[in-house]
């Protein structure tokens, strides 16, 4: 699989899977307005941090061509994914799309537009976006992928191959659930807590020494994802504390999706993450009070400017 590669989406996620992809691959970039495509039709994507290099993908605001695609990535944040699959429907022939959504569902949405071959992902890979072109690359971790429904497993090897060519990281694995709910625990705790204080995920995090340091409520949100995805069946791949903790070890300031999207006034991901823990909480019967306030004080920030 070496050509024919389509990202939806060129925010951070979408604007490293495009640069780095574009190394390797024939790869183009779907993006929502045409300034922006113009810039990185002109530019490239410059890539700066944990890689220094100019990525060179096409660019375009019409999906007309997506045909060709041998690899679609939806790339788009989870309240447009709906919108994403909608424009491959009718015109994606044989390849195959791979969603990578923080959160719960992104699947689901995108099975109803198409039969196509179904690869779930979760990154935990993260940056900055500088600019239309240019984006800083800041953790350097790993993006996992797995089938979905009855996609073969091979499928995702060879595009965990493909990432890893491009010079990020990544690993097929035959069943997300357990990375996927470690990250979801994990994302569902820092982005709130981060669009809630105004913090950067940063060593408050993690700190417990005094009775009122934020790592004990960031604790005790994780301990409740923890318990419900026990009750779900899941044994979770990473700790979600310890991952928090080796985080904030890593001398970056790295400042979740959530906190840029209030600062920004923007629609946040919340329903998708939070909301998704406290629906499973709530359907299997799980006492999840943190995480429940954290959720509805998420919403009402939302509300104050929406």
């Amino acid at each position: 699989m070496t050509d024919g590669v389509w990202v939806i989406g060129g925010g951070v996620i979408g604007s490293l899977f495009a640069a780095h992809l574009s190394r390797v691959a024939d790869v183009t970039l779907l993006c929502r307005r045409p300034e922006h495509a113009a810039a990185v039709t002109e530019n490239g994507i410059r890539v700066s941090g944990r890689a220094d290099f100019v990525g060179r993908p096409h660019a375009s605001t019409d999906p007309a061509g997506v045909a060709d695609a041998r690899l679609v990535i939806v790339a788009t944040k989870a309240n447009d994914v709906e919108a994403a699959a909608a424009q491959l429907e009718g015109r994606l022939g044989d390849g195959s799309v791979m969603t990578v959504q923080n959160g719960l569902g992104a699947e689901e949405m995108v099975r109803g537009h198409g039969p196509w071959p179904l690869l779930s992902a979760v990154t935990f890979m993260s940056g900055t976006k500088l600019a239309d072109d240019r984006v800083e690359y800041v953790l350097d971790t790993p993006t996992w992928v797995a089938p979905y429904e009855d996609a073969p497993f091979g499928v995702a090897e060879d595009i965990a191959s493909l990432i890893v060519e491009s010079g990020l990281n990544a690993e097929a694995m035959p069943d997300l659930e357990p990375a996927r709910w470690s990250k979801l625990i994990f994302n569902a705790t820092v982005n709130s807590v981060a669009a809630l204080t105004g913090l950067p995920h940063d060593h408050h995090f993690a700190e417990l020494e005094q009775p009122t340091d934020l790592g004990h409520l960031v604790r005790g949100l994780m301990e409740e994802g923890k318990q419900i995805a026990s009750t779900a069946g899941i044994s979770l791949r990473e700790d979600p504390w310890e991952m928090n903790v080796l985080a904030t070890r890593r001398g970056s300031r790295h400042y979740p999706s959530m906190l840029e999207d209030v600062e920004a006034r923007r629609p946040t991901e919340v329903d998708f993450i939070t909301g998704a823990l406290v629906r499973e909480a709530e359907r299997r019967s799980v006492e999840a009070p943190l995480l429940t306030a954290v959720y509805r004080l998420v919403k009402g920030r939302e509300a104050s400017y929406l």
